[in-house]
């Protein structure tokens, strides 16, 4: 793993936060702004965080699922610190740096890359369709949207089936092997495929839609308590419109391929906030800024704990797997081990010296 570039995206990136964020403030006139920050009911930033960890939980149960279906075990604590350190790559560049997930796993479960990152691709996806989902009626109420939710449909739906064909995607792999550069990499190639296949079969991706659908909506629901915050009346109509908004402006980021959604997704909330909900550029740079800082950059601090408690913690430090094996011998097997490895060494020299 390039951690270098990683590294330097990650600099980038927050400089174009920050960058985004004064943008932000700026069309939003700070003093109106802050005058809206100060009459939010603070009251409601608990929920709010709780709602988001809810869709945390919901897409650990769906990581903890697809680990299932690949038959990779590990430990729950470290599976879950895993999960959470994906968190910490959501600002880099159409989110590859939640490659750290499969590189952790190799770490602990010897499992190849290969063999996991699969998993990433199948999270993303069916995170966009329960998105899809929750945003359809929105799509419906106000016709906005569809001219670029269609599309991403259209190229989710026939990825999948393209990946369930696997008399068309073992002939694109035999192609993939004749190639001069790509031949080099086909061993990979069908591992990664083997596990797309077992991952996105569809009652795995229905059921993984179906989770998709519970963890999102709470994220949909604390943009709600975030209008409510800022004052706005409740009614099921903003239950709605929030819904609509989070989830087009969350697949309006991941479409754009920027760093956490950077900028599109930001754009895309503000926007449609003033268009729905408020005419008022401060209550809607408020919002804006306040619903990004509660699931994109609290995550992002979660994600960072979670890493740092990984690579800290003594008992939850990666141990070679030849030595985690002889750690789980009894003293007897493993001295017995040692004394065979050193019969088959000198049996070894006594043939070479012959």
């Amino acid at each position: 793993m390039q951690t270098r570039k990683i590294r330097n995206g990650i600099v980038v990136s927050l400089i174009f936060a920050f960058v985004v964020m004064l943008v932000i403030a700026l069309y939003a006139d700070v003093p109106n702004m802050l005058a809206a920050f100060a009459g939010f009911h603070w009251i409601y930033l608990p929920v709010i965080l709780g709602l988001t960890l809810v869709n945390y939980a919901g897409r650990f149960v769906k990581w903890s699922y697809y680990l299932k279906r690949l038959r990779i075990v590990v430990r729950p604590s470290i599976s879950l610190l895993i999960f959470l350190s994906g968190l910490s790559m959501a600002i880099t560049p159409g989110k590859i740096g939640e490659l750290l997930k499969s590189y952790l796993l190799r770490q602990y479960t010897d499992a190849p890359i290969s063999h996991s990152s699969p998993i990433i691709v199948a999270e993303r996806l069916s995170d966009g369709l329960a998105m899809l989902v929750l945003a359809s009626s929105g799509l419906l109420l106000y016709r906005f949207g569809l001219q670029l939710m269609l599309p991403l449909l259209i190229v989710g739906l026939a990825g999948v089936l393209v990946i369930q064909n696997r008399t068309l995607s073992l002939r694109l792999l035999r192609i993939c092997e004749r190639l001069p550069f790509l031949g080099r990499f086909a061993q990979h190639f069908q591992a990664f495929y083997e596990s797309a296949y077992t991952l996105l079969q569809w009652r795995p991706l229905l059921l993984a839609v179906g989770i998709g659908i519970v963890s999102w909506s709470g994220e949909c629901l604390a943009f709600y308590f975030v209008f409510r915050g800022l004052g706005i009346a409740a009614s099921m109509d903003l239950v709605l419109k929030s819904t609509f908004i989070l989830a087009v402006s969350s697949l309006v980021g991941s479409a754009s391929g920027l760093p956490g959604g950077l900028g599109s997704a930001d754009g895309s909330v503000l926007g449609l906030t003033r268009l729905l909900v408020t005419s008022s550029s401060a209550l809607g740079g408020a919002a804006t800024l306040l619903i990004r800082f509660c699931t994109l950059w609290f995550g992002l601090l979660i994600g960072v704990g979670a890493l740092i408690t990984l690579r800290t913690v003594p008992a939850l430090k990666a141990v070679p797997r030849e030595r985690a094996e002889a750690d789980r011998l009894p003293d007897s097997q493993s001295l017995s081990i040692a004394h065979q490895s050193n019969a088959d060494l000198s049996s070894v020299s006594a043939t070479r010296g012959e």
